[in-house]
């Protein structure tokens, strides 16, 4: 048997990961030939100019000293090349590639940065991440020892506290969704009780705008948020805003936003409704309330609500009633484009994050200051914020903005043509 056919079997003490270590030089070989690319084209952009001696005023230059970047698949080491400059070097004027790739000091892929707020959450304490980081980053993964990450998490507070007092001068939020979400984590009194704000801008992206710790869902810590965000430079109203039935909510977005039209999500009504209903007639009900806001038009909606109404409300009148006192607000999407609807008639952008959120929370063993939970919810809600998914039909926010009229979701000068 030749040497080139044998495949030399690591020791029970020293386990290698072939797969991974595969992936690992595969991962370098692609970014370095990603930044051979990115020097190639900063010497291109420049190579019309000269110096006094005619020559290229740029050129290469060796490569500065190799380092290792921690990412998901462990340390991948990276060599960034060097350019020197013939004619501003040394007076201060000189020409320097900095590769975007790989800024200078990055130590760590932005996926390990939003990896240590999830796994604190998941009830790892801050001198246990060693072990949990040498399983999912490789043995010995340098820089990221206990005491990194207590400096990390007084960094993450800085972010948290200085984006929360952010200005809002240049935002417009055509939609808001506002939402109360509360976490089950041990904290050092009372369970938290956050206020999620998220907008969609003028251009269909969807942002967070506030994230505050709040006494319940009371009014006056609702006021309290939308008056600082007012305070802080949003000067237009949005031009609906979706929530749930809870009251203290409402009363404080009318107060602040009085010009704002109200949409009550379908998703937490019909779990309402349908908790006061046997369980026998839930499947039947369900499917009645989806007739509802599933209808094309206004009137059909209307007359699917009449028939629920009038089916229930007999036998079940707490049911019927907890629908029917919130029936215009709950049929606000028919004045927007149909575009929106599926955005409009739920708070799913706020459930659909904090579901993530909610599940880790309950998993810490730890007892949380409020401060490190806020904290460390930011941090995933920022991760999430990423991911989230621009507004369907997003153009026609100009038409909203402009308070064009809709009719079922159509605008009204185009349903006669």
């Amino acid at each position: 048997m030749s040497k080139s056919t044998v495949v030399p079997i690591q020791p029970p003490g020293n386990p290698r990961d072939a797969l991974t270590e595969v992936l690992r030089q595969g991962a370098c070989s692609l970014l370095m030939e990603a930044i051979e690319i990115e020097v190639e084209e900063f010497l291109t952009q420049y190579q019309g100019e000269v110096d006094g001696a005619g020559r290229r005023r740029l050129v290469r230059n060796g490569y500065l000293p190799e380092r290792e970047i921690q990412t998901g698949i462990g340390g991948v080491p990276v060599r960034v090349p060097r350019v020197r400059d013939r004619v501003g070097q040394g007076k201060g004027e000189g020409l320097e590639f900095r590769s975007k790739l790989v800024p200078p000091y990055l130590r760590r892929a932005k996926s390990v940065e939003e990896l240590l707020p999830w796994l604190y959450l998941r009830g790892i304490s801050t001198g246990g991440f060693a072990d949990a980081l040498e399983a999912l980053l490789g043995k010995d993964a340098p820089g990221l020892s206990a005491s990194t990450i207590s400096r990390l998490k007084q960094v993450w507070l800085k972010e948290y506290e200085d984006w929360r007092v952010r200005d809002f001068s240049d935002k417009r939020y055509v939609y808001v969704w506002a939402d109360a979400i509360h976490c089950t984590a041990r904290l050092e009194d009372a369970k938290l009780c956050l206020l999620v704000l998220i907008g969609a801008t003028k251009d269909g992206r969807k942002e967070l705008i506030a994230v505050e710790d709040g006494y319940r869902e009371s009014e006056a810590s609702w006021l309290e948020l939308l008056r600082g965000v007012e305070a802080r430079g949003l000067r237009l109203e949005p031009e609906l805003a979706i929530g749930d039935g809870a009251l203290g909510s409402w009363k404080a977005l009318s107060t602040v936003w009085g010009n704002t039209k109200q949409q009550r999500c379908w998703v937490h009504k019909a779990g309402n409704v349908l908790d006061k209903l046997p369980k026998a007639v839930q499947p039947k009900a369900k499917k009645a309330l989806q007739e509802i806001w599933k209808a094309e038009t206004r009137k059909a909606a209307e007359q699917a609500f009449d028939g629920f109404l009038a089916t229930y409300e007999a036998k079940y009148p707490k049911a019927t009633s907890c629908l029917g006192k919130d029936r215009c607000e709950l049929l606000a999407f028919y004045d927007f484009p149909a575009e929106h609807w599926p955005h409009l008639r739920t708070t799913n952008p706020i459930e659909s994050t904090f579901a993530t959120v909610r599940l880790r929370t309950a998993k810490t063993r730890g007892c949380l200051s409020r401060q490190t939970m806020l904290t460390m919810v930011f941090q995933l809600c920022r991760s999430a914020e990423k991911r989230w998914r621009r507004l369907r039909g997003y153009k026609l926010l100009a038409d909203v903005i402009k308070n064009v009229k809709f009719v079922d979701g159509i605008r009204e000068d185009r349903i006669a043509a």
